[in-house]
């Protein structure tokens, strides 16, 4: 359910732009909005998993999404559009954290590659699902995506109570108010200022005052976040975790994974404009990304148990890489753009799908494994937040064009570059079975 909002907000963006009248720079807070109260609420899920257990935090979090998915369908503006999916990212910033600590929890170590990779699988059906679905409901109007989020989440809620364990992993704790007010501030000053960068007129919008106001208020902001963050009883990022390696450099694959995904949600605007289709169809031209997702998940997942981590996301970054800088010097050609869009599927199966959440699973200890799963979707969110606003920025600054969408996919695809150069320094095969048999 979580992963529908991914994979049908994108092909719904045209749209809402229409609908309500926005440009590409105002319409990449549809997306900024969830993965904003995205950030925010993973540690504060994370958190009260940890303490208070998977099965209620889940649910509720269930329940709202389902409350946010109303809202954004019934909405009459596009401010209210935004409050509603502001309510989702918060719901669904402890379905994917909570998720996989319960995989911590149930599965012993040499089996948690498979599980995560079950995750993952679920995650591709539903990227399956939401291109076919929205490019349906897209013939009868975009609140109709919105809406069918409805009878999946009453289903998800019965089958949650039923499911997941009832034990509390930790002791009750004061929750880290100022760390999350800090940490909220901070992200949302930088997506702001990003937002505001023009690439058209690149050297004038660097004298927007907005812009230095915004991304100088995110300094200020990150030093005291860890001031905060030092001095809190229970953080709501431990910061002990950054002592290891592994973390640091999961954390910034996270990131740049999660600007990655920004990029696909903006696939179907790119497609409608390259290739002059209608927004249901551009829907439909997701659907070999989806499948390659799908696919991928699951062997990713199995493989992983057996080659470890580092193999798995060098690969992973190496094909979400050529993929992006084939859509992004694609210009009209549909073959390069469906090329392009399963390589990209790939690689993201393998990032987003488990390899990172393994490496986390076994760098934290077991009552912070909400924590710490909630550290990788928390960078992810930067990633795709900041992803986003560059992304919108960008094609605003084109006019909407195809040239500016494939711009700002050419530039993600050399960050894709860095990150392979940042995963060969992960641990190999045998220091990570050192620390299963540590465990």
């Amino acid at each position: 359910m979580a992963a529908l909002f991914i994979a049908m907000v994108g092909p719904a963006l045209p749209a809402i732009g229409e609908d309500f009248g926005v440009n590409e720079r105002m319409l990449s807070w549809v997306f900024n909005a969830f993965v904003l109260f995205n950030l925010v609420g993973v540690p504060l899920m994370s958190k009260l998993s940890d303490v208070y257990g998977r099965r209620p935090v889940y649910a509720a979090d269930v329940a709202l999404f389902a409350a946010g998915s109303l809202v954004v369908a019934l909405a009459p503006s596009f401010m209210v559009l935004l409050v509603g999916c502001a309510l989702q990212g918060l719901a669904a910033s402890g379905i994917f954290p909570v998720a996989s600590a319960v995989v911590g929890d149930v599965f012993p170590p040499e089996r948690r590659g498979g599980a995560l990779g079950a995750l993952g699988a679920v995650f591709g059906v539903a990227f399956i699902i939401g291109p076919i679905v929205a490019g349906i409901l897209l013939l009868f109007g975009w609140r109709w995506l919105f809406v069918v989020n409805l009878p999946i989440a009453a289903f998800v809620f019965a089958a949650s109570l039923r499911l997941l364990p009832a034990r509390r992993p930790g002791a009750a704790k004061p929750l880290d108010w100022p760390g999350m007010a800090a940490l909220g501030l901070m992200l949302m000053a930088l997506a702001y200022g990003v937002n505001q960068i023009d690439t058209e007129h690149f050297a004038a919008s660097l004298r927007n005052p907005r812009l230095w106001m915004s991304l100088g208020a995110a300094a200020v902001l990150f030093p005291l976040f860890i001031a905060v963050e030092r001095r809190a009883e229970d953080p709501v990022v431990r910061l002990r975790l950054f002592d290891s390696r592994q973390v640091v450099l999961a954390s910034l694959l996270a990131a740049g994974a999660g600007m990655t995904e920004a990029a696909f949600v903006f696939f179907p605007a790119l497609a409608v404009t390259a290739f002059e289709v209608t927004q249901s169809t551009a829907s439909f031209m997701l659907l070999p990304l989806v499948f390659a997702v799908a696919v991928a998940s699951p062997i990713v997942g199995r493989v992983l148990d057996r080659v470890g981590s580092k193999v798995i996301v060098i690969a992973s970054t190496g094909l979400l890489t050529l993929g992006l800088l084939t859509v992004g010097v694609g210009g009209e050609s549909r073959a390069l753009f469906y090329g392009g869009s399963v390589l990209l599927g790939l690689g993201l199966a393998g990032l987003l799908g488990s390899a990172l959440a393994y490496i986390l699973l076994h760098e934290a200890e077991a009552t912070e494994r909400t924590v710490a799963q909630g550290v990788i979707t928390l960078f992810i969110s930067i990633g795709q937040l900041t992803g986003s606003a560059f992304i919108g920025a960008v094609a605003a600054s084109e006019g909407g064009s195809a040239r500016g969408y494939q711009s700002a996919i050419l530039i993600i695809a050399a960050i894709g570059f860095v990150l392979t150069l940042l995963a060969l320094g992960l641990k190999n095969r045998a220091e990570e079975q050192k620390t299963l048999h540590a465990e």
